[in-house]
């Protein structure tokens, strides 16, 4: 085990209870919202559920780049898309390209240049978790991740529940008000035109201190998505919700806290996103560690 990062770069939560999840009228809101996702789209962020949690420290900044390549460096670690030869790449929708890796964002002739203080991304379940074992830490449990994202009260954003966009690295941050899908899908073909597939990460706390959580966590929305410990299931079964996401309970991970691609609304504190723990990664896709107090 290697002692990675310092406990002055982990934020100390003192625990206790809290309600996880979303109240009913945040899906009226979003269904009132000018987002162009049915309600049942986030439906299993409902019903509010208590947690009880002990004490715990929480990374305030995803791992980096540069966190990533000691990590290598001292190891020898290959990650699971060096190992089989592709990552994932969202072009007209997700695909797989070949040799996209957390050194190649995007793909071959890509690189890391002027990245070490921004989050590593192409990262898989397993590869996250061999980094916090190795940093002597381990991966936050779903309701840790969403506790420091918003504190005790309800929150929709780190900082409160009035959205700004420059709070928070996110399409809107870098394209402006977006409150259609085809607005959207217009700024990810303008970015295409001038980047290619190259992730738009910023450096981690770039959008500090008035982007923070109330515990002082940075980058809990946007950035990049984030893996958590907790296998995906409802908090009820009388949930309503996508049906599509049937078959990732009990068998994917969650992930939170949505990325530089997402809208407000998939950037929200309770927000929540499935990925299968088998290997898969992509461009947006990061983490940070825990560890007990």
């Amino acid at each position: 085990m290697h002692e990675g990062g310092s406990v002055d770069e982990m934020v100390l939560i003192a625990g206790g209870s809290f309600l996880q999840g979303s109240p009913p009228w945040m899906l009226r809101w979003l269904d009132e919202s000018d987002q162009p996702l049915p309600p049942e789209w986030f439906g299993d962020e409902t019903p509010q559920v208590t947690r009880h949690l002990a004490p715990y420290r929480i990374d305030r900044h995803p791992v980096t780049v540069a966190d990533f390549a000691a990590f290598v460096h001292a190891t020898g670690y290959v990650t699971d898309a060096e190992k089989r030869g592709f990552g994932m790449l969202y072009q007209r929708g997700w695909t797989e390209r070949e040799g996209v890796t957390w050194r190649t964002p995007a793909g071959p002739g890509s690189g890391l240049a002027g990245l070490d203080d921004h989050p590593v991304v192409n990262v898989s379940w397993d590869d996250a978790t061999a980094y916090a074992r190795w940093a002597g830490k381990r991966l936050p449990t779903e309701p840790e991740w969403e506790y420091a994202a918003r504190g005790a009260g309800f929150r929709i954003w780190p900082w409160g529940d009035e959205w700004c966009p420059t709070r928070a690295n996110t399409a809107e941050y870098h394209g402006g008000t977006m409150t259609t899908l085809a607005q959207w899908q217009a700024w990810w073909a303008a970015v295409g035109d001038v980047r290619g597939a190259m992730p738009l990460t910023t450096p981690v706390g770039a959008f500090s201190p008035a982007g923070d959580s109330a515990f002082g966590c940075a980058d809990m929305a946007g950035n990049v998505y984030e893996w958590t410990a907790t296998t995906s299931a409802l908090y009820a079964e009388t949930a309503r919700y996508d049906p599509a996401i049937r078959p990732a309970m009990g068998h994917y991970r969650v992930i939170r806290g949505g990325s530089w691609m997402s809208f407000r609304y998939q950037v929200r504190c309770c927000e929540r996103m499935h990925g299968d723990p088998l290997g898969w990664s992509n461009f947006s896709l990061g983490f940070r560690c825990a560890r007990d107090a």
